[in-house]
């Protein structure tokens, strides 16, 4: 739960970040999400977090790989 929550302050410090050094191109950004289309939304949402999750593997070690 630690670890969920320091996940989700990092998350939020970053996006934080971007809006106050780039307002514009968040705006630019969030417009643009709210105009495609769901399936291309999906998709990109799926992607992201089999990435996250991938790096996060790795950052561990490669917890896997202990049980051989």
């Amino acid at each position: 739960m630690r670890e969920l929550l320091t996940a989700l302050a990092l998350m939020l410090a970053i996006e934080g970040l971007c809006f106050a050094a780039f307002p514009a191109a968040m705006r630019k950004a969030m417009r643009d999400a709210a105009e495609a289309p769901e399936k291309l939304l999906r998709t990109l949402g799926f992607a992201s977090a089999l990435v996250g999750i991938f790096l996060v593997w790795v950052g561990k070690g490669f917890p896997a790989f202990n049980l051989l």
